[in-house]
């Protein structure tokens, strides 16, 4: 017997919503020498525990996810992806403010200030 294995695409942990997408673009239009991409981890710091960080990368880490978007790559922190799976990330500007957003379904609570989560 000769059975074909199909393989399903895994869908990615996080979407990107089309105005981080532009951000992520922009930023990559800009990047210092030798930025492969820019990658979301969450580091734990803050009122609450993690907090998200976004940062230019220079080096591909065996578990990260990768995310291609047509301004060039976005990684997902391979130790982030279990806190973010099913995650919306979006970049909103108004008068005050500028920065990604994120409609995170684990979070089970945040800090006052939004700066910091826990799952």
């Amino acid at each position: 017997m000769n059975k074909e294995t199909k393989l399903r695409a895994r869908p990615a942990a996080i979407t990107l919503a089309p105005a981080a997408e532009a951000r992520i673009t922009e930023l990559m239009g800009r990047a210092p020498e030798g930025a492969i991409g820019v990658k979301l981890s969450t580091p734990r710091r803050g009122c609450s525990g993690l907090a998200y960080s976004v940062d230019y990368v220079t080096q591909e880490q065996p578990f990260d996810e990768k995310i291609e978007t047509p301004g060039g790559a976005f990684y997902v922190d391979g130790a982030s992806v279990l806190y973010l799976i099913g995650s919306v990330m979006d970049w909103r500007e108004d008068d005050f403010a500028a920065g990604f957003v994120f409609e995170n379904p684990n979070a089970k609570g945040a800090c006052g200030c939004g700066e910091s989560f826990t799952v």
